[in-house]
């Protein structure tokens, strides 16, 4: 039970960050692109990157807390599936450039960001 508690907890609390992240960046840079979605997406493939790597040199977690930090708060956090929604739109729309460039941003932004994210923690720990 202590594990499902785990990644509920870690679930509301990431969808509570995607939710005000994107709408706050959405508010900053208008509806025309998904830019909240993108963003969310790329941040939360850095941070992933980062727990990844701590986990692997240096921080030893409990099962629960790392159910809580990566399924539950960065699986939350992340949105790929409104990633597909926000493509399926632009597609729909007609707006097969920014559809393009929306897919093309997202996985290539939310890889790079990932090894960065490992590469970080790598050079900064000892």
């Amino acid at each position: 039970m202590g594990m499902i508690l785990s990644i509920a907890l870690g679930g509301a609390i990431g969808s509570l960050g995607r939710y005000a992240l994107s709408s706050q960046i959405t508010h900053w840079m208008g509806p025309g692109f998904p830019w909240g979605i993108l963003i969310v997406n790329i941040v939360g493939c850095f941070i992933m990157g980062v727990i990844a790597e701590l986990a692997a040199l240096t921080w030893n977690m409990t099962p629960e807390v790392r159910a809580f930090l990566t399924t539950g708060i960065l699986g939350g956090f992340t949105t790929f599936s409104a990633f597909a929604l926000d493509t399926a739109v632009l597609t729909q729309k007609g707006d097969m450039t920014n559809a393009l460039l929306y897919v093309g941003a997202s996985v290539g932004g939310s890889l790079i960001a990932l090894f960065f994210g490992l590469y970080v923690v790598r050079v900064l720990t000892p």
